[in-house]
Order: C-alpha cells, then sequence, then structure tokens
C-alpha cells in the first residue's frame, strides 16, 4: 500500500498544496492518517482517501460560485435585472463652491 504525503496528494488532486491544507483545517475534508517525524506531524494518504477527497471536491470548490448559484438561478427565471432608482438630492443641502486659496498664504509663497 502505498502513502502519500499532502503535498504530492495536492498535485494529484490537481489542487495546491496550501488549498488542500486550509480544506483539511476547516475541516471540509477528513484529516488522513498522521505521523509524527521529529517535531513535525505528517498526514500520509493512501489511494482511496485520495478518491474520496476527489469525490467531495466539487461540492466544496469554488465557494463564491457555488454559494450564489441558486440566487443567480432565481435571478434568471425572473424579471430582467432592474435598475436602481437615481437618487434624489437631500433637501437643505448644499454643494460646495470651489474655493480661492487663502490671500495669505499666497504672500507666503511669494516670499
Amino acid at each position: 500500500m502505498m502513502r502519500l504525503s499532502t503535498r504530492d496528494a495536492a498535485k494529484r488532486l490537481g489542487i495546491s498544496y496550501a488549498t488542500l491544507s486550509k480544506h483539511i483545517a476547516s475541516r471540509k475534508v477528513p484529516p488522513p492518517e498522521m505521523v509524527t517525524v521529529g517535531r513535525k506531524i505528517i498526514h500520509m494518504w493512501t489511494e482511496a482517501e485520495i478518491e474520496h477527497v476527489r469525490k467531495l471536491l466539487p461540492k466544496i470548490a469554488n465557494g463564491r460560485k457555488t454559494r450564489y448559484q441558486r440566487l443567480r438561478a432565481a435571478q434568471k427565471k425572473g424579471a430582467q435585472k432592474q435598475k436602481a432608482p437615481a437618487k434624489k438630492p437631500v433637501p437643505g443641502k448644499r454643494k460646495r463652491k470651489n474655493r480661492s486659496p487663502n490671500p495669505a498664504s499666497l504672500t507666503l509663497r511669494a516670499k
């Protein structure tokens, strides 16, 4: 039975090592057997565990895309996207005019 490191398992899955490690840390992917080598803890993957994760990946990959998938489907079925109404100016609030620079500061620059 061949055992692979997390880096090798990530290569076989077609994702980066960081992505696979984040999925393990967030418990989206079940962690494989852990082996302590010196002070390091190494995950050792079997072929069966890699195939199990391969089946899980489409469910957890592209979080933003899959999260809003239902919302986009509902928008496609319903009416076309409506634009927000134009904003009305606030009563009693004036726009600021461009003020000329302070005359005192102009005399200091001239010197």
